[in-house]
């Protein structure tokens, strides 16, 4: 059976392609394809078309053609627009007024003016968004040279009085520019009642192609050029025309004016069809920005009390919308517009934004509330278990958390704030404790043993309940293991949102947790589980090990080489297939790896004889090598082209798929770390990838390495890469070659 198309909600993100505005398009992709800067015929069909889609442009705006610039997009005119302006008028002043909530592209560039010697006002805003006149007032100096104020906001919809902002900032001989992104098509965006100098259009934002843009420039005003070549677009801008995507731009222009009050209209009611449903179906729900001066296809809104990727996550295959915060494991990112407007935290942390657009039907919006509903009701605490059965192929896990396996931890250095707060043991049987780094607690009950206890739980890293069961419990009993123990038993830990996920999940779970430890030859004996609002699953392993025959993760000594026993990547990979972008292969060979125990290589490493080991989880491979390193007193170098990655790891590093536990581990990591100057970002942010169920880094004499080696491969420990070795100098330093 074909799988329903999700619902689209989120056309303030992009708009499709309009196919009338793909059809004007057709002709320019493959029959007229000549440089409109040409003088002969096919230069000149080209031309007839840019200053077309221009006239098309100027007739919505109700402006001059040659007042329209094409840019690359909503973000190049906004830069253009206030990097244009204030350095072309620095001679007069170096003050800019602008609001706290601003999209980035006005923002960033606000920051970066002042950097460069500007100073930058941020208007407060109302509850509802709106900024206040006599703010503005206020803000003014006679250094002031521009005023920058969106037209419409991009996340709660608030229209602000720009003629008015205009009228003010006019009186004052001050410049005035707005970013029309979102308003062009939904409200009249007419520049000569709006009286503004300079206002950016985004292409994607209404039925027009990703990457075109116009900036409309007021007769008489001048701008520095910040994209410098041959005299394009009147030398205000080099570069040679995108004439595909310009036509484009300009017949979904022509579509706003002519069917302006019809689409208008049709927003309207099926936004206040959606909202209506909903904040009848969830009266404590909040609708953010005032109704009667807020766009009419966007909804903010607020479910109290839950987090609002949660939601976005169960909707993901059903409807498309976007969330209005990010919930961590030790933290709430709201927005900064939410923060702007002071919305309360439990309101904040719960904010889905809606937008429909010209394309959105009554059929849609009845079956979105549907899905929203039914999503919602399953997370409200009150909500009754799901005894339902369904194959456990219809389960998406990933879908129902936020956090990503070891990568959901707490950052080291909040953690390490923590620990250090609290008392040390005094038990003399203690042999390892809370002073150092350890994933594991030993506690010794003779001359001849010692019981090793462990615990590890996280959220879902994988799709398949089974799977996770199964990289959990490696991923648990992989601490024991590099301590050089041997594991005795388990007990479950549960968290399970029984109000969203059938009990039949939680069966798989614990059978993919079972089969792991028939293979390390142990049993789970029960366990503890709690009502949690997303999945979480680990153990808690009893072990043994003689007394003397421990290794820590502290011990290894200048000269000692270190070897890897897994590759990296496993939070990159498994980021990407939660976000729909990891292949088949790559996928079954992640969970292949993730599954794999370690027992092999902890059996070489106690043959062997080393130094020091810790197995590579949450803080990556250079904060685990860190706490290593501190804890011996000694330094390392890396050989970055010996350190082994997954498959795909590197190609969707560089795409940008990068969890945010690595971009804290990096961000921790970064003071002790030298990298190579030939490292890029990227190379560096995989080094400090949050693994799961990762290798083991052990730090072993030069002398036994050779026989520490051959031992892995003969146990068919399929990665055993010598990636660097451990130098003298201050504690905790690691350098990286290229």
């Amino acid at each position: 059976m074909k799988q329903p198309k999700p619902i689209y909600l989120d056309y303030n993100a992009t708009t499709p392609i309009d196919p009338r505005v793909a059809e004007a398009m057709q002709p320019y992709l493959t029959e007229f394809f000549g440089n409109p800067s040409s003088s002969h015929i096919f230069g000149q069909q080209t031309k007839k078309a840019v200053e077309e889609a221009r006239k098309q442009v100027a007739e919505m705006l109700h402006c001059h053609p040659d007042e329209i610039i094409f840019t690359s997009g909503g973000s190049e005119s906004n830069n253009f627009a206030i990097k244009g302006a204030a350095f072309a008028l620095r001679e007069k002043g170096n003050h800019i007024i602008t609001s706290s909530i601003e999209h980035p592209a006005v923002l960033e560039v606000c920051a970066y003016l002042q950097e460069n010697g500007f100073k930058v006002t941020y208007l407060p805003v109302d509850q509802n968004g709106m900024i206040q006149l006599e703010e503005v007032e206020k803000a003014l100096t006679p250094q002031t040279i521009l005023i920058s104020i969106m037209h419409a906001n991009n996340e709660i919809g608030t229209i602000q009085p720009i003629a008015e902002i205009a009228e003010i900032a006019h009186r004052q001989n001050i410049f005035i520019h707005t970013d029309c992104a979102q308003s062009v098509g939904k409200i009249p965006v007419w520049v000569d009642e709006l009286n503004v100098d300079l206002l950016s259009v985004a292409g994607h934002k209404l039925y027009a192609p990703k990457g075109i843009g116009a900036l409309y420039v007021r007769r008489g005003l001048k701008l520095q050029k910040q994209m410098h070549g041959a005299d394009h677009e009147r030398n205000w801008r080099a570069g040679t025309e995108n004439v595909l995507e310009i036509v484009g731009l300009g017949k979904a222009c022509a579509l706003v004016g002519q069917e302006f009050v019809s689409s208008v209209t049709h927003l309207k009611s099926m936004r206040d069809l959606l909202e209506s449903a909903l904040l009848e179906k969830f009266p404590t729900a909040k609708i953010n920005g005032l109704p009667e001066k807020r766009l009419p296809n966007t909804s903010s809104i607020s479910f109290k009390g839950l987090e609002a990727n949660t939601i976005i996550s169960e909707l993901s295959e059903t409807v498309a919308a976007s969330a209005g915060a990010a919930c961590h494991s030790e933290n709430v990112e709201i927005s900064s517009v939410l923060e702007a407007i002071h919305l309360p935290l439990e309101y904040a942390m719960g904010t889905i934004r809606f937008s429909v657009g010209r394309f959105t039907t009554r059929d849609e919006v009845e079956a979105a509330i549907v899905e929203i509903g039914r999503v919602v009701e399953q997370l409200q605490p009150s909500a009754a278990p799901l005894f339902l059965e369904t194959g456990k192929n219809k389960i998406k896990l990933t879908q129902y958390t936020h956090g990503l396996g070891c990568a959901c931890k707490l950052r080291p250095q909040l953690l390490e704030e923590v620990l250090q707060k609290l008392p040390l043991p005094k038990d003399k049987n203690i042999l390892v404790g809370s002073e150092t780094a350890d994933d594991a607690a030993i506690y010794k009950i003779n001359d001849k043993t010692a019981i090793v206890q462990t615990v590890d739980f996280f959220t879902p890293i994988v799709d398949d309940p089974f799977d996770f069961g199964r990289i959990a419990a490696v991923n648990a009993l992989s601490d024991v293991y590099a301590m050089g123990a041997r594991p005795l038993f388990a007990l479950n830990l549960v968290g399970f949102p029984s109000n969203r996920l059938p009990m039949e999940v939680l069966e798989q779970i614990l059978k993919g947790a079972q089969a792991v430890a028939e293979q390390a030859g142990i049993s789970i004996l029960g366990g503890h589980t709690v009502d949690d609002t997303e999945p979480k699953f680990g153990l808690a392993v009893t072990g043994v090990v003689h007394p003397e025959k421990i290794i820590r993760n502290h011990g290894a000594k200048p000269g000692d080489v270190l070897i890897l026993t897994k590759a990296l990547g496993s939070g990159i990979l498994s980021t990407a297939q939660k976000r729909g972008l990891l292949e088949p292969g790559l996928r079954d060979r992640l969970v292949q790896m993730m599954s794999t125990l370690n027992r092999e290589a902890a059996e070489a490493m106690q043959q062997t004889g080393v130094h020091a080991c810790t197995d590579i989880t949450g803080f990556g491979l250079l904060g685990h090598l860190l706490e290593m390193l501190k804890a011996s007193g000694c330094s390392a170098e890396l050989e970055f082209s010996q350190i082994p990655f997954l498959n795909g790891t590197v190609d969707l590093a560089a795409a940008g798929v990068i969890p945010g536990g690595t971009k804290d581990n990096f961000a921790y990591t970064a003071p002790f770390v030298r990298y190579d100057e030939r490292l890029g970002e990227n190379q560096k942010m995989i080094l400090n990838d949050a693994q799961t169920s990762g290798g083991l880094l052990i730090a072993v004499p030069e002398e036994k390495a050779e026989e520490l080696t051959g031992l892995l491969q003969g146990k068919k420990v399929s990665t055993r890469a010598l990636i660097g070795r451990v130098v003298p100098g201050l504690p905790g330093k690691i350098s990286i070659k290229g």
